[in-house]
């Protein structure tokens, strides 16, 4: 059963691939949604699939890589978007 959750990363996350970073791990675990980089510095994102999947893409969130560095990451429960299909980058 699909959940999702909106979700809010700080740190070092702006100009350093991390919303393509988040569409390519997101795309391999079947997740649908968006990420956006935000005025404040933040990037925020709705994630959509099975709550192993999620589970698994916090975790690569959370961990980062040479260049992303996440201080914090907070996700809130939302409403199921039925018939979402792709995981897209808005700008």
């Amino acid at each position: 059963m699909a959940i999702r959750y909106f979700g809010t990363a700080a740190g070092q996350v702006q100009g350093v691939g991390f919303r393509m970073f988040v569409q390519q791990h997101a795309m391999e675990l079947g997740i649908t949604g968006w990420v956006k980089n935000m005025d404040d510095g933040t990037v925020t994102m709705e994630l959509q699939g099975e709550a192993e999947a999620i589970d698994k893409l916090e975790q690569i969130i959370r961990d980062g890589n040479y260049f992303i560095k996440v201080k914090s990451f907070a996700l809130e429960t939302r409403d199921v978007v039925p018939d979402e299909r792709r995981f897209d980058v808005r700008y």
